[in-house]
């Protein structure tokens, strides 16, 4: 359930008209960056990592060239969804999902207490990233990009690396390495304008045609649930109609794509909310921005989907989504 900040019946009284030539302006805008670029500087996206983790991402993303912090946490959040305790079917183990055997050799005492604790994120961050810079040394010789060949170490190990030329052609490898590097991008600070997306306008058209929609608690908009959404739902199907699928949770879609700062805001940026500015966890509402401080969301139970301000206290941010953003999220977070 999200607060609600509203002004009067300004949100509603927006209309139809208002919303189209948003639309027709995003193509607009959309032609006039066209050659823009996005770039991400050492830096990390506001509450992109959770505060608890932050620290920690920021200086030990920075060990070596071939790292970033940005690309620490993009690898971090593949691995496990930020989740400490987390064990999967090969028996690899917490936060950073190292294999017991691996850790034997590679982990270390990242907070200095005397003991190499896999489960403990102070040690399994630190040793994620010297794993990593390790590995970068092993294969700096390989052709290709450097950080691509030591992500591919990463999984695959570095002698396959090495044998390949590069990274190997393991669809599992090749899809770690990708999916990292379009992660990477929802991490990192930007530090250049971000380019719009051409599925944005067909994104606020779908929101468009549910307003007025009764809100429902885990609403996906199916026939047995009279066409009605949650928030999440409702942008979820947006950009289903557009070719993108995103998580069902609003949480989980931040992380589709860069961050644009406020005053960058276009149409069709899903647009975040939150009692904690500081943990992209947290977020518990989204919605889709179409312009002049205002975005389609839907609300609360009790409410309809509907116009909203934008500017409120709890606004966190928000994700210009992309096509490789949206595919590179984990399937469980």
């Amino acid at each position: 359930m999200r607060k609600v900040w509203v002004f009067g019946g300004a949100a509603v009284a927006l209309g139809t008209g208002f919303v189209m030539l948003l639309v027709v302006g995003v193509y607009i805008v959309a032609g006039n960056l066209v050659n823009g670029v996005t770039s991400g500087g050492r830096g990390l996206a506001k509450g992109a990592v959770p505060a608890a983790y932050k620290q920690l991402v920021q200086q030990w993303g920075n060990l070596c060239p071939a790292l970033s912090p940005a690309l620490l946490a993009a690898q971090l959040y593949q691995e496990s969804g930020w989740n400490p305790t987390v064990v999967s079917p090969a028996d690899a183990r917490g936060i950073a999902q190292f294999i017991p055997s691996t850790w034997a050799t590679h982990g270390i005492d990242g907070d200095g207490d005397g003991k190499r604790d896999i489960w403990d994120p102070d040690d399994a961050i630190p040793s994620a990233a010297s794993y990593d810079c390790e590995l970068a040394k092993y294969v700096k010789d390989v052709p290709g990009n450097v950080s691509d060949n030591m992500l591919a170490a990463y999984n695959a190990g570095a002698y396959r690396v090495i044998r390949a030329g590069g990274v190997p052609a393991i669809s599992e490898t090749q899809n770690y390495v990708q999916r990292i590097r379009s992660l990477e991008k929802s991490f990192a600070a930007p530090v250049t304008r971000i380019d719009p997306t051409r599925q944005a306008a067909g994104a606020i058209s779908f929101a468009q045609s549910r307003l007025g929609t009764p809100y429902l608690w885990g609403g996906n908009g199916t026939a047995d649930q009279g066409g009605r959404f949650d928030c999440s739902g409702l942008t979820k199907a947006a950009y289903d109609k557009v070719g993108i699928t995103l998580p069902r949770v609003a949480n989980d879609q931040y992380n589709a794509g860069p961050h644009p700062s406020r005053d960058q805001l276009l149409p069709g940026d899903l647009v975040f909310f939150s009692d904690n500015l500081t943990d992209s966890r947290a977020i518990r509402h989204v919605g889709i921005y179409v312009g002049g401080g205002y975005m389609i969301d839907a609300p609360r139970t009790g409410a309809v989907i509907r116009f909203d301000p934008v500017d409120t206290p709890d606004y966190f941010g928000a994700t210009r989504v992309t096509e490789d953003g949206a595919k590179a999220l984990p399937t469980t977070v």
